[in-house]
């Protein structure tokens, strides 16, 4: 095999969707890395769901190309097929034209769409990447992308956790395709304004005990309980506040719990913020109680900031998080244990700030762009120098 710092790849990474979620994060931080890194790089997206294809042009260094081949549920079935095939034949002929190295695709769906086009126009190194469950995706759909996967349609499916790792199992995929990267981050920037500044002008008090959560508001993420812990906790900490980042179709349903439990002036959720790094830096606790996980970015940037963290045991977390070190665990959908482990922090701030330091030095030497990135390139050249 080449020497790794000498070979320089074309590669084409792709995502089905472009939304905020920590899949397309990746990505995005990969593309960045190798481009950097002196390789050619090109970015793919089937479609652009939330609006943001000016936004992250603006930031990312390469080229981010549209295919439009979803136009939104509701549009017409007849109209997405069309664009669908429409799309996947351009796929066709730019992998063709441009003559990539290798392809990298990002959850199942563009797994399952993009590597057989890849495959028949002859891309040499063909990787899947495995995020954890995808909600709603049925056993027949396991057991296709699973097949695509042993008959090597994708050369690897790479799984970014050692739970996300037995899940392939699982579903079918043989060990001897299955990779285990582990996702890492960019250390958030570090905004220079102070934290009573940050606080004001996101509407906290200067006083106040903040829990922040970050996730698109679905099912998968449980804010509902979260929030439901909160009449317990205000009786102890009045000045306890809950802030949760996000935007998803729940958003009704969780205001209208926030309503009816009359935690107006206690639980907020403000949507998306361009701001993350500084309400971090801002915030008190960390709190993630999801239902289900591959390796939460989110989680890793909370952390990266230097916050304990509050989490359920879910896919991946507790590989990084280690329970009473850098925060604590809690079980699945258990608000009494969540509310229980919420006030142990809150009661102690000598205990939260000694977790925090430790979860910041934690991933600041395990859980970097570099090191990912690293791992990605030495499997891709391997791929690579076994197709020759």
């Amino acid at each position: 095999m080449e020497n790794k710092s000498n070979h320089r790849l074309s590669i084409l990474f792709l995502g089905t969707q472009m939304a905020t979620g920590g899949a397309q994060r990746v990505l995005l931080d990969q593309a960045r890395w190798f481009h950097e890194h002196g390789h050619k790089v090109s970015v793919i997206f089937l479609y652009d769901k939330e609006g943001l294809h000016e936004k992250w042009q603006a930031f990312t260094p390469v080229k981010i190309i549209n295919l439009r081949a979803f136009h939104g549920y509701g549009k017409g079935a007849l109209r997405n097929l069309v664009s669908l095939v429409k799309g996947l034949i351009s796929l066709w002929r730019y992998l063709r034209r441009e003559k990539f190295d290798v392809i990298e695709t990002f959850t199942h769906d563009s797994n399952m769409m993009a590597l057989p086009v890849a495959w028949l126009a002859h891309v040499p190194v063909r990787i899947a990447t495995h995020h954890g469950v995808i909600e709603g995706f049925t056993r027949r759909r396991e057991i296709i992308h699973s097949w695509m996967v042993n008959h090597n349609i994708a050369h690897k499916l790479v799984a970014v956790s050692e739970k996300t790792y037995q899940i392939s199992l699982h579903e079918g995929v043989n060990k001897e395709h299955i990779s285990v990267i582990q996702n890492g981050i960019v250390p958030l920037p570090i905004e220079n304004r102070s934290r009573p500044e940050v606080r004001k002008e996101a509407g906290m008090g200067v006083d106040d005990l903040v829990l922040l959560s970050v996730g698109r508001l679905v099912y998968q993420k449980a804010h509902e309980i979260l929030i439901a812990c909160m009449p317990e906790v205000l009786r102890e900490f009045p000045n306890a506040k809950v802030w949760i980042f996000g935007e998803g179709p729940l958003r009704t349903n969780l205001q209208a719990q926030v309503e009816l439990l009359g935690l107006s002036n206690s639980v907020k959720l403000p949507g998306k913020s361009d701001h993350i790094s500084s309400l971090l830096a801002s915030a008190d606790i960390f709190v993630l109680p999801s239902r289900w996980e591959g390796l939460p970015i989110a989680l890793l940037e909370a952390m990266s900031a230097g916050l304990p963290c509050i989490s359920t045991k879910v896919e991946g977390v507790d590989e990084v998080l280690v329970e009473g070190k850098h925060g604590l665990f809690v079980p699945i959908e258990n608000p009494e244990m969540l509310t229980q482990a919420i006030l142990q922090l809150l009661r102690h701030p000598e205990i939260r700030s000694k977790m925090g330091v430790a979860a910041r030095e934690h991933i600041s030497t395990s859980y970097t762009v570099d090191r990912m990135c690293g791992q990605y390139l030495e499997l891709m050249l391997k791929c690579l120098n076994d197709t020759k």
